[in-house]
């Protein structure tokens, strides 16, 4: 019986700068002071980062305007704040390299 062995080598992409950019934010979520409609960003960013929107960024893309809307209308902090545009900004480059 043969094992395979684990790549000693990643292509880095944009996804995984996305991927990255996502998982700050949820840190940023869950680290600092909680907030009214928490509960709500946190259940709309796990739909945002699920398998299905991963591969239908369109899908991503009404999450993350869900996220944005939400997180409008409540008492924030600026690292949340900051993360959401990192993701937004990430998004964004990430929809124009691969309409290319």
């Amino acid at each position: 019986m043969t094992f395979e062995t684990e790549p000693t080598g990643y292509e880095k992409t944009i996804l995984s700068d996305l991927q990255g950019a996502w998982s700050c934010f949820f840190n940023a979520l869950t680290t600092n002071e909680p907030f009214t409609n928490l509960e709500r960003v946190i259940f709309h960013y796990y739909e945002a980062t699920s398998w299905e929107s991963v591969r239908d960024l369109n899908q991503m893309k009404k999450t993350l305007l869900v996220i944005k809307n939400v997180i409008s209308q409540s008492n924030v902090t600026e690292d949340v704040t900051f993360w959401l545009a990192e993701v937004d900004r990430i998004f964004n480059d990430t929809i124009q390299q691969y309409q290319r």
